[in-house]
């Protein structure tokens, strides 16, 4: 239930506090008085699009706000959680709706907030499905669609349908995703065997190849090394004989070894005199070693190295096999090695094609049965209430003044099976005795079409359903235009009777209707400045002498005629609801 709803700077309306409660509310007010922005602001704390154009002239924002009370376990609480939001210390959920101002000096963008949290726009939007159904004259227009209309029958059928048709959507949605990639697999099957071709030559050649990690690397090394071997033998005999003293080496037989040795044996013998020297004999000691390591290192290499013309030619035979490789699949060994890995689970992909060709056919035709059968459940279902949601709208439009009409619900095969069902429902009206059944869509005025929607309204709210399948608030904007009289009454009085078990908020013209709310709220215009604005004291309940003058106003446009008068005073004493 909507328990409040502030606004600030939205249209004419410069600050309003409207107080809502159980029942029937009633909203009138003079032609322009701001009444069509009250439930403008309504449907930006519901989500709706913002308009920069709503704001207030000079002012930078506009602002709603409104109170929620919820059931601990309402749909709408749970989703309000997980946005994050928080309740008030009462309990209450708190609806925060920003709009700014376009143009010179404004952003004109818009802000939601949910329990102190800000929220996508597309939040509240969910939270409204669960919290409010508006019905306005635009409303009337969807009532002819028969998209609206079969929506309006599945409604009707009860909880267990509409779990029905989930399950069918969803297996719907599911076999148009199964067809997709079936068909895209079928179409490119010549260019997947194509591809697969490519890659079963690209990995023999790797395969006859066979490159190992690193090879090429080690390979260059290797080549380097022999295309140099006497350039690296005379360097190496050298050092090795500079080291050692060896007299090919022209160093007269003393060795670098030796006159580090003869440093260290001076220095280690001073040491004990200067502890300076002694650390120096150590480093000299070290370099020693370090030489003669090397010393035995150059002689291995030395022993290994040859000048095998033979093997180089194997290792640039062996590199170019190598380099076909490379400038096909990748700038090294190790890219032709991770190509190769890649290409090969591709290969098995494109290879198993065929059969998931063959599973994704089987799990289609699967698809196939299941919607089929659930289409079944959905006709029966829809076919069987059909009649009866006739039946009880018809009985509606005979207490709303249209003696003789009749509702007939026409469930019939549609041309193909679609996204809900097999089914074209549509609603036909016979508006009084002996008159032909025409469409909602072609044959009914706008204030038939008023009358019919209303009756459907109370047909649903009747009809079994779970707790989430009807929202706790309704809505009805002028629902009532191009009506009066008796039918005007019956009007009122089916909206009371929808108001016994929901919140019903109803923006009127006509007293006899607003004679039938639990509450009446009228909004005027004062003038600040020269410029009209609603202000906290233009939004006011009516009660006692002031509703009967209201009223009187309403029925005659003057609210001191005595007869106008008389007559408010007559409908509140018809009305029982809300007295």
């Amino acid at each position: 239930m909507i328990e409040e709803i502030r606004i600030q700077n939205l249209g004419v309306i410069g600050r309003a506090h409207v107080q809502l409660g159980p029942g029937l509310t009633v909203l009138t007010g003079e032609t322009g008085a701001g009444k069509t922005m009250v439930l403008t602001a309504l449907s930006l704390l519901l989500g709706g699009k913002a308009d920069p154009a709503t704001v207030r002239t000079q002012a930078q924002a506009a602002a709603v706000e409104g109170r929620v009370v919820l059931p601990a376990d309402a749909p709408a609480l749970v989703r309000a959680e997980e946005a994050g939001a928080e309740l008030d210390d009462d309990g209450s959920l708190l609806l925060v709706r920003t709009v700014g101002a376009g143009g010179d000096g404004g952003s004109g963008r818009s802000r939601a907030f949910v329990g102190g949290r800000s929220v996508p726009q597309a939040v509240l939007g969910e939270l409204a499905q669960a919290l409010v159904t508006v019905h306005g004259q635009a409303d009337q227009a969807r009532l002819r669609s028969p998209a609206h209309q079969r929506e309006a029958l599945d409604a009707f059928v009860g909880p267990q349908h509409r779990e029905t048709l989930g399950r069918y959507r969803t297996a719907w949605a599911e076999r148009a995703r199964v067809d997709t990639e079936l068909t895209e697999l079928v179409e490119r099957a010549q260019d997947r065997s194509r591809e697969a071709e490519l890659l079963r030559l690209g990995l023999g050649e790797v395969e006859r190849v066979d490159p190992q990690p690193g090879e090429d690397v080690a390979l260059a090394e290797e080549a380097e090394r022999l295309a140099h071997a006497e350039d690296l033998r005379a360097a190496a005999s050298g050092a090795h004989a500079a080291l050692t003293g060896d007299e090919d080496g022209g160093t007269d037989a003393v060795s670098a070894a030796a006159v580090v040795e003869h440093a260290r044996r001076l220095l280690d013998q001073a040491g004990t005199h200067d502890p300076t020297l002694a650390a120096l004999a150590t480093r000299v000691a070290e370099a020693g070693y370090l030489l003669a390591d090397a010393s035995t290192e150059l002689g291995a290499y030395l022993e290994d190295l040859q000048a095998d013309p033979r093997r180089l030619e194997v290792v640039h035979q062996r590199r170019a096999e190598l380099g076909t490789l490379t400038r096909s699949y990748g700038a090294d060994v190790a890219q032709v090695l991770e190509w190769a890995a890649a290409s090969g689970l591709r290969l098995l992909e494109l290879e198993g094609g065929d059969q998931r060709i063959e599973e994704l056919r089987a799990t289609r035709d699967g698809l196939d049965a299941s919607i089929a059968e659930l289409a079944r459940t959905l006709t029966l279902g829809r076919a069987e209430a059909a009649q009866r949601l006739a039946d009880v709208v018809s009985q509606e439009l005979t207490g709303l003044a249209m003696a003789g009409a009749q509702l007939q619900v026409v469930v019939e095969p549609a041309d193909a099976p679609g996204p809900h069902g097999a089914d074209r429902v549509e609603m036909l009206l016979v508006p009084h005795a002996g008159a032909p059944a025409r469409p909602l869509g072609k044959g009914a005025s706008g204030g038939e079409l008023s009358r019919v929607m209303l009756a459907l309204e109370v047909a649903l709210a009747t009809a079994p359903h779970d707790d989430e399948a009807r929202p706790g608030t309704f809505v009805f904007d002028e629902v009532d235009a191009g009506v009066g009289g008796r039918a005007a009454i019956e009007i009122g009085r089916r909206l009371a009777e929808l108001a016994r078990g929901s919140q019903v908020l109803v923006v009127t013209h006509l007293a006899q209707v607003a004679a039938f709310g639990d509450r009446h709220l009228v909004v005027t215009k004062s003038t600040s400045d020269g410029v009209d604005v609603v202000t906290e004291s233009d939004v006011r309940p009516v009660e006692g002498e002031d509703r009967v003058r209201e009223l009187a106003r309403m029925l005659s446009g003057q609210d001191d005629s005595q007869a106008a008068r008389t007559h408010a005073a007559e409908l509140l004493e018809l009305s029982s609801v809300g007295r």
